[in-house]
């Protein structure tokens, strides 16, 4: 099981500010501040800030990305509108998708710096037929 995940940001002030907004409709809250990290999750740090004001910008796709899980359809909306509205780029509208064992909804966006990220609520009761 993974306990956290780190990732590179350039503005760590501006990162932090847009995956507060990010992570509120998935329950995580800025629980770790300190000079070159940030930490956010719902009891503990999970998903951690760290800064890297001299990191390039990211290829267009590195072909990693981090999913996280939403309660429901909702939070996975107000996530994909959270990072629109606060300077992030849609890298997949709110849907529903297939993965391998089942139907979810989930959307991908991209932060300011190029990371990848995914908010998905599982399960879908009766899947549609996305084959």
């Amino acid at each position: 099981m993974i306990d956290h995940v780190s990732i590179a940001v350039r503005d760590l002030r501006t990162s932090g500010d847009f995956y507060e907004r990010l992570l509120a409709p998935l329950g995580y809250i800025r629980l770790v501040e300190r000079p070159a990290t940030v930490g956010f999750g719902r009891k503990y740090p999970e998903l951690w800030l760290n800064a890297r004001p001299e990191m390039p910008a990211l290829p267009s796709d590195t072909g990693a990305h981090l999913c996280l899980r939403a309660a429901d359809d909702e939070a996975v909306r107000a996530f994909h509108e959270a990072a629109l509205a606060g300077g992030g780029a849609s890298a997949g509208e709110p849907g529903i998708r297939r993965a391998e064992r089942t139907a979810y909804y989930g959307a991908f966006i991209l932060d300011p710096d190029g990371n990848k990220l995914e908010a998905a609520a599982f399960p879908r009761k009766n899947p549609p037929d996305l084959s």
